[in-house]
């Protein structure tokens, strides 16, 4: 379904739904869950090109060839400590790893240089003598073992591929080689971009260094938001957004095995957070898990001039380590989006909002209901009984349903509706003000 936002007096050209969100009218039909992140990683396994949906520590190993805690699944590990699914996208392609035991090929499955860790162990079998005992092993573990006679009678398994015909011999174990991984280019990521774009998500990681692509990714994110109507969020390292759906993570962390993270590093944190949080939570001081310092600690006038200019911190108190505020890139105010769009708390319930309607309409309203008294009044029903949900769960408050939700009879004829919509999001409490009188 089309969306994004409108100017009043212009004519659209596909059936949609277009809302405009404005400070003094700020702020399903269900409300829908969040937690997803799609991550552009390369790797040395998988699918090439391709989303791996990642729900599972255990998930990381099955399905792209690591375990979690490896350096490899970094990004992963990370995002998952807020988002509930990680959408991960592998880069580039490369070179499958191969070895043979004459008459006997094994192929890696995947392309990429893990699968020179795989090997292969051949033995006859004890009880049965006459059948040889095929073992794969990864890194040394054994993933999988087969008994056969002949190559034709051994199955695929998650690793490796066979080949070939004729008695299969014993072999104490060779390891496949010559697999390799190839070079991430600019393209890749041009290409991420565009499989994403038909995904589910609610958050993209963007953990590049390359300016020109930061640039890219930003101008992708405004397009989807403003043009398309998909109200999703993007992190990105040291790059000045200034847009709320841009968050600029500007340090990083120290994790408790002795991993540095910089901002580039802490990318997939920060999208794992934020798609994981509630449009009733804020992250503003929400503790790191499994980090032990900032990387760099930022002096106190710093992180002033820093929160200022939109930037996402760490601080470390003492004990944990803390996001400072959960803030986006947003700086620049203007009476159409002042300070409270640049509250991520905020931003998450204005995308709710647009997201359901989108969502909802398309489904049951978009082509099914008559634009007439009767339709409209159904359309502001559903849409009130919304916005109660929103409100009982704290997301929103003093919303009238006879004030903040209008329909312009006049205007709504034939396959337009023109309705004005004033909802006021909850902000978390961040700052305390006391006066300490002692006598």
């Amino acid at each position: 379904m089309a969306g994004g936002t409108f100017t009043p007096g212009s004519d659209k050209v596909r059936a949609g739904l277009y809302m405009n969100f404005k400070a003094k009218a700020l702020a399903g039909i269900t409300v829908a869950e969040r937690g997803t992140v799609v991550l552009p990683l390369l790797l040395g396994w998988g699918e090439v090109r391709k989303f791996t949906a990642i729900r599972k520590e255990s998930d990381a190993y099955d399905l792209l060839g690591y375990d979690i805690n490896s350096t490899e699944m970094s990004a992963v590990r990370e995002t998952l400590k807020g988002a509930k699914e990680v959408l991960v996208y592998r880069l580039s392609d490369g070179v499958k790893a191969t070895v043979t035991v004459a008459p006997l090929t094994a192929t890696a499955k995947y392309s990429g240089t893990r699968g020179n860790n795989v090997s292969i162990v051949i033995t006859t079998d004890v009880v049965q003598p006459t059948k040889k005992l095929v073992r794969t092993l990864l890194s040394g573990k054994v993933v999988d073992e087969q008994l056969a006679v002949n190559v034709v009678d051994l199955k695929p398994n998650a690793w490796v591929v066979w080949s070939g015909t004729g008695a299969i011999v014993a072999s104490a174990g060779v390891s496949l080689a010559t697999g390799s991984t190839a070079a991430v280019i600019n393209g890749d990521y041009t290409d991420f971009l565009a499989a994403a774009e038909v995904q589910i998500f609610n958050t993209i990681a963007f953990p590049v260094a390359d300016p020109t692509l930061k640039t890219s990714f930003v101008s992708y994110i405004q397009r989807l938001r403003d043009d398309e109507g998909k109200k999703i969020q993007g992190v990105v390292a040291n790059h000045v957004g200034d847009y709320e759906g841009i968050i600029n993570v500007t340090n990083g962390v120290i994790l408790a095995g002795g991993q540095a993270l910089d901002a580039v590093g802490a990318v997939p944190y920060v999208a794992g957070i934020t798609a994981g949080a509630s449009y009733v939570q804020s992250n503003t001081y929400r503790v790191y898990e499994g980090a032990v310092d900032a990387n760099p600690r930022i002096k106190h006038s710093e992180i002033m001039t820093k929160l200022g200019a939109g930037e996402f911190l760490f601080f470390f108190d003492g004990k944990n380590v803390k996001v400072e505020q959960d803030i986006n890139s947003l700086y620049s105010y203007t009476q159409d989006k002042n300070k409270r769009f640049s509250k991520n708390r905020v931003i998450r319930v204005l995308d709710a909002i647009n997201n359901d309607l989108l969502s909802t309409f398309s489904e049951s309203y978009v082509g099914k209901i008559d634009n007439d008294e009767d339709g409209q009044f159904v359309l502001k029903s559903g849409v009130n009984m919304y916005f109660q949900t929103l409100e009982d769960a704290g997301a929103i408050t003093n919303f009238d349903p006879l004030t903040d939700f209008i329909i312009d009879a006049v205007k709504s004829i034939g396959d337009v509706v023109i309705a004005t919509v004033g909802v006021q999001p909850v902000d978390s409490m961040e700052k305390f003000y006391f006066t300490v009188e002692v006598k």
